[in-house]
């Protein structure tokens, strides 16, 4: 016969369900009022131009001079539509990133799959599946691939970092202007050999072709994120990291529509190479000391996004935020519902569901409907299915507005809640739908090995009842309490 002390000990699955169900109360934001660091405090040195940059320096690397011309080698010159796609979903992206940077200005960025592909890149069957213009190191005993200049850049950068906020930033304003000078010499350059017959036809292969290339270029974004990371050095986090979010976003996209409009009008796409194709552009028209430039514009831009990257991953506990995050879809998601007002016992005595459990199947509505419209429209199916979806979301957002109520944060404010994050989630999921499979595949075991690891790694280091907030200063003020 079982005491009653041992009957009533929660099981396992209990005590891990509710552990998984804490929360932690997060420091009220009002006004102008800061997050300051308990503890050792950080020199805030960044300004917003210094922001603007740092976004700048973490989207655009080498890639602009490459990714640009292989993509359209595929697509032809509607290129340029899939990077305007691919930019304006980046945009409705950044708007709640810039919302919830401005609440909570420590938030994370999502830059460690970059270093995942660095990890993959030391196995050799996954060599010939990563695209080349991140780079391949040479074999060595058959199981490993090493790329000597590779340590040798990262240890240099290190010692950049090491040596401060303010001296990295000099270092990362420097080239990063090196590297957009280089641009923006190239785009006039290369403007004066445009052939705009070989702009016709613009579509070669048709719209499908184009929402790939946006699914491809997508990620060529990726990296204005990193604005938000600098929140603890910037000196007005709740002004400046929305301005530097959407200030960088907006820079990369008319620069990558520009090189896109160049590549294209100066050769045929057809002619485009996969390696250097920017470059090889310039050689045939007469032109290698441009493509000599384009190469050290090229290492200029992956110093940056090296820099910016090792910068990121610097912030503390940014390993375990970056990896578990999935995409810019969470992102728009919590902007809806961290703005929900909850409603009196009242209004909610009559509802068979709680507010808040309505309003996350209508966003989970919106991503099923966003990637079954991918699903259909990537094997050709008929409009009349694609209607279908698409109306299912439509009626969705209706509902997210008309029963729910929302509240107006503090700081910066994603303009059209819920609809705006609503349609980024419902285009994230489509653009991810025009994957292959097999990156569907990858998504989910990564997704849940990853999760799996918070999980079990929350169970023993979360401490909800901790105060670590750090102190809340009016009128841009800093203070550090001593430990």
């Amino acid at each position: 016969m079982t005491s009653p002390s041992s009957s009533s000990k929660p099981s396992c699955y209990s005590r891990f369900w509710s552990s998984a169900l804490r929360s932690k109360p997060l420091a009220p934001v009002s006004g102008t009022a800061l997050r300051v660091n308990s503890g050792e405090g950080l020199v805030r040195r960044l300004s917003l131009f210094d922001l603007i940059l740092i976004g700048i320096g973490a989207s655009i690397g080498a890639g602009i001079f490459v990714v640009t011309g292989t993509v359209a080698h595929d697509t032809g010159p509607g290129v340029t539509i899939s990077f305007i796609i691919a930019g304006a979903s980046c945009v409705l992206n950044a708007l709640c990133y810039a919302e919830l940077a401005s609440r909570f200005p420590a938030v994370h960025s999502t830059s460690l799959a970059s270093y995942v592909i660095t990890v993959l890149e030391l196995i050799p069957s996954l060599k010939g599946k990563i695209p080349s213009w991140i780079g391949h190191g040479e074999e060595v005993v058959g199981a490993l691939s090493i790329n000597i200049l590779a340590p040798v850049i990262l240890a240099l950068l290190t010692l950049v970092l090491c040596r401060g906020v303010g001296e990295s930033s000099i270092v990362n304003a420097i080239m990063t202007m090196t590297k957009v000078l280089i641009v923006l010499f190239v785009i006039v350059v290369g403007s004066f050999k445009v052939d705009v017959s070989n702009w016709s036809p613009f579509a070669p292969h048709g719209i499908k072709s184009i929402l790939t290339g946006a699914t491809v270029v997508f990620f060529a974004y990726v990296g204005f994120d990193a604005v938000a990371n600098s929140a603890e050095e910037s000196k007005r986090p709740q002004r400046d990291l929305p301005l530097g979010i959407m200030s960088s976003l907006l820079v990369c996209i008319a620069l990558y529509v520009a090189v896109c409009l160049v590549i294209t009008g100066m050769v045929p796409y057809q002619n485009l190479g996969e390696e250097a194709p920017l470059a090889k552009a310039f050689t045939s028209k007469g032109l290698k000391y441009v493509s000599v430039l384009i190469s050290f514009g090229a290492v200029a831009g992956l110093t940056t996004t090296l820099l910016v990257g090792l910068y990121v991953q610097a912030d503390q506990d940014n390993w375990v935020n970056g990896f578990v995050s999935d995409g810019y879809s969470v992102v728009s998601a919590c902007v809806v519902t961290m703005r929900w007002k909850d409603k009196t016992s009242s209004q909610s005595s009559h509802r068979w569901i709680s507010n808040r459990a309505e309003g996350i199947i209508y966003l989970l509505a919106i991503a099923c409907c966003g990637f079954a419209a991918g699903v259909l429209f990537r094997f050709d199916a008929s409009y009349f299915f694609l209607i279908v979806p698409s109306f299912i979301a439509i009626v969705s957002v209706a509902a997210l507005c008309l029963r729910q109520v929302y509240i107006d944060p503090p700081g910066f404010s994603c303009p059209g809640v819920p609809i705006v994050p609503s349609v980024s989630i419902f285009v994230n999921i489509f653009l991810f739908a025009q994957l292959h499979y097999e990156a569907w595949v990858r998504f989910v075991a990564l997704s849940i090995v990853s999760l799996g690891i918070y999980a079990f790694y929350g169970q023993f280091h979360a401490n909800p009842g901790s105060d670590d907030h750090g102190l809340l200063l009016p009128n841009g003020q800093s203070q550090v309490t001593e430990a």
